[in-house]
Order: C-alpha cells, then sequence, then structure tokens
C-alpha cells in the first residue's frame, strides 16, 4: 500500500523506506518552535537534562508574540527567562520585539520552514507550515525541550483524509471560508489525530495565504496536521523566501485514506462559526441579526497583507459604525511595513478602526482587545471557545476579513455583497 504525503515526510526523517498508519517512530526534526507562553516551561525541563547547549543553534526558533509587547509583570519576567536562554544558548532564530511577529506568519516569511521539513512546536497552531507541504504539528513544553535536546520527536504516524479540491471560489469566499465550512462539514473531532490532506484542481484557485489559512485551522477539526500538495504556486513561495533545500514528497496514487471529500468551492458561501465551537457553521445567509460590539482582524490564522488589504478594500472611504471597537493586527512586521507603505492603514485609521503592533493579542483573551460580560465580537482568529478572547459570558464568532471589515460597518455580522451595489 502507498504513503500519504504526511507519511512520506515521516519515512524520510526517521530513515525509513516505508510507514503505515499508527506505526511509532522516532524522526529528525528540523526545527523546533516556541513562544513566550510554552517556552519557558520547556527551557526548565530543558535544564534538567543536564546538557549545555541545543541540538543545533540553526534549527530553534523562539518567537515572544502572545502578551507582546509586555503586558504585565509576569509576561515581562517569562520573556526576560526565555531571552536569556537564547544567549545563553546562542539561539540564533530568537525575535525580540521590533523583529518579530506572530510566530506562524513569521517563520515562513523568514524561510525558516519549506517544502518537505518535519516542524514541532509548543503551539498548537504549529500545523500552519502544512500549506508549503511540511510535516507540522504542536507538541507539549516537555516535547519541545527534548526536541531542542536531542533534535528529535517521537511520533504515531497519522492516518489521512483526503480533501478533493475542485472548481473557483467565489469573490468574497476566501481560505477562511473553506476551512470553516470543512469544519462545519466533519466537526471539531472530524479528523481526530489524522492528517488532513488537500489536493486538486481547485488548488490553483487558492494563494498561499488561504492555505496558510486552512492549514491553521486543522487542529480545529481535532487533525495532527493538514497539509497540501505542492505546485507552482507554493514554489515560488519557496523561492521568494527560502534558500533551504527541500523535498517534494506527493501521495502515492494508492496511497489509503479513511474518508475522501470533494470539495467546490464555487459551492461555498462566506461562512460564520456561531459560539462556541469553530464547527457551530451557518453561512452568511443564515445567519439573521447578530448586533455585535467588536472586530478583530488578525492573528497567526489572517494577519496576512491580503487580508490586511482586503479589510482596508472594504473600510476605505467609510466609517465604522458609531460605538463599534475595530482592532487591526498585522501578523510581522514585515506586514506593518508593506500596509504603511501601500497606505492601508491611512485607509483602516481614517475609517475609525485602530492598527497594532504585531502581537497575538486578544485572540487567547490575552490583551489589548478583550472581552467584558455579554459582548460580542466578529474576529478572525480561529478559536471561540468560552471565555477564548475574555469574559465567560462574552461570544466571539469566527469569520474571514471581508465579512468582519463589512461587520465593522454596520455594527452587526453582515455580508461583504451588499457592500457591491
Amino acid at each position: 500500500m502507498g504513503m500519504t504525503m504526511t507519511q512520506k515526510v515521516l519515512a524520510a526523517h526517521a530513515g525509513l523506506e516505508s510507514v503505515r498508519a499508527g506505526q511509532l517512530i522516532l524522526a529528525n526534526v528540523d526545527l523546533v518552535l516556541g513562544n513566550d507562553i510554552t517556552t519557558p516551561v520547556a527551557v526548565t525541563e530543558f535544564r534538567k537534562i543536564g546538557i549545555d547547549a541545543v541540538f543545533d543553534k540553526a534549527k530553534v526558533a523562539i518567537v515572544p508574540d502572545h502578551f507582546v509587547p509586555n503586558k504585565d509583570i509576569k509576561a515581562a519576567e517569562q520573556c526576560r527567562y526565555i531571552r536569556e536562554f537564547a544567549r545563553e544558548k546562542d539561539i540564533e532564530n530568537y525575535f525580540e520585539v521590533g523583529e518579530m511577529g506572530i510566530e506562524h506568519a513569521l517563520l515562513p516569511e523568514k524561510g525558516l520552514v519549506t517544502t518537505g521539513h518535519l516542524v514541532i512546536g509548543a503551539d498548537s497552531h504549529t500545523c500552519t507550515y502544512g500549506a508549503l507541504g511540511a510535516f507540522s504539528t504542536g507538541v507539549g513544553s516537555t516535547d519541545m525541550a527534548a526536541g531542542m535536546a536531542t533534535g528529535k520527536a517521537w511520533f504515531k504516524v497519522p492516518s489521512a483524509i483526503k480533501f478533493n479540491l475542485v472548481g473557483k471560489p467565489g469573490k468574497w469566499v476566501s481560505g477562511k471560508d473553506v476551512i470553516l465550512h470543512i469544519i462545519g462539514k466533519i466537526g471539531v473531532d472530524g479528523a481526530l489525530y489524522q492528517s488532513m490532506e488537500y489536493s486538486g484542481e481547485g488548488l490553483q484557485h487558492l494563494g498561499m495565504e488561504d492555505r496558510f489559512t486552512m492549514a491553521n485551522m486543522a487542529i480545529e477539526a481535532g487533525a495532527k496536521n493538514g497539509i497540501f500538495a505542492v505546485d507552482e504556486q507554493t514554489l515560488a513561495y519557496i523561492a521568494d523566501h527560502s534558500t533551504k533545500e527541500f523535498t517534494v514528497h506527493e501521495a502515492d496514487a494508492d496511497a489509503e485514506y479513511d474518508e475522501v471529500y470533494t470539495i467546490d468551492l464555487s459551492t461555498i458561501r462566506p461562512t460564520v462559526a456561531f459560539p462556541h465551537l469553530p464547527d457551530n457553521t451557518r453561512t452568511i445567509d443564515e445567519v439573521g441579526e447578530v448586533v455585535i460590539d467588536q472586530v478583530v482582524i488578525g492573528s497567526c490564522t489572517n494577519g496576512w497583507i491580503g487580508d490586511i488589504r482586503m479589510a482596508a478594500g472594504i473600510l476605505k472611504g467609510r466609517k465604522v459604525a458609531k460605538g463599534i471597537r475595530v482592532i487591526v493586527i498585522p501578523a510581522t512586521q514585515k506586514i506593518y511595513l508593506q500596509a504603511l507603505e501601500e497606505g492601508l492603514i491611512k485607509d483602516i485609521v481614517e475609517a475609525g478602526a485602530i492598527f497594532s503592533t504585531p502581537t497575538c493579542g486578544p485572540c487567547l483573551g490575552g490583551h489589548m482587545g478583550i472581552l467584558a460580560k455579554g459582548e460580542r465580537a466578529v474576529s478572525t482568529t480561529n478559536r471561540n471557545f468560552v471565555g477564548r478572547m475574555g469574559h465567560p459570558g462574552s461570544e466571539v464568532y469566527l469569520a474571514s476579513p471581508a465579512v468582519a471589515a463589512a461587520s465593522a460597518l454596520t455594527g452587526k455580522i453582515t455580508s461583504p455583497e451588499g457592500l457591491d451595489a
């Protein structure tokens, strides 16, 4: 029996000719990632191992991004702790404020991850890099410590679900709508410890930012990872961002999948996930009247330059509804500068929104926009659990940047389609 894309990446890194679903393997990793929340625990565990150096100072990345710029003394102490560790161990890829960004956008931008890589990260959305045809997955802080020490990690080889993408999405349908549609279809445990593998002619209509968004939210379906077939768009992105050697792994024609879904992109409507699960989805036509208090556009899911352009294009020349708070957060410093150079920040601020420094911020109820009791937010983030963005009595509605920006103008969840008139 043939292998899936994920299985081929894992076999190559385990030094095996083949692997099968359920098999336990020890594999070499190309990169170990941590942030300001997870790395302090990993550093403490690393020190218990009793070794002097990380396995490869160029293959460890530490990105303080969750409570950065520091929101309080505890956050500042956590960052100090990992900053000192990075200096002590001469870790090359430590990104301080001013050069940092949200980790899952920063690493591809810096060319630290490429096709065929195996990446572990002490953050559940490490699965983002599957957009590049890499195997990447979230791990615990103790696994991060072991990875920093040995350059290896244990895995149970996942089985896979295949998503055959066909058709062309409509004007206002983005990768966020596609992945919300899929999660709504299969459920938050619909791909539990499985690989979500994307291929098909419809891929040509999904840009890299769409793919990053979809791979990012594989974990919201319970998946071990998401991974996309490598095509010309992937190779062009790699050529622009990375000089690392890479290997393209294609699924075998006789690869075994637990399920196969054909997703017609042309039939997908702008989609919103209602509280309090990402699979509680409704199309924009089914939303009804949902009055909101806040809009957040950003995060590792939707802080890309295309997302900022989409939001600015909708907000330009218009005004945010009275009493609505709108926070736009670029994913990296490079994206921030690009938005500045293109005049997008001016359009956003003049509309009555604010533009933030790169940070995870309110996505996890961190800072810079958490919600009070009874408040509702439309957010381009990836989770809408109880209390995710602040008070347990608040509500988060997940949507695309287009829906979020349109909603900012009306004060209720709104389709961007009406703006065409």
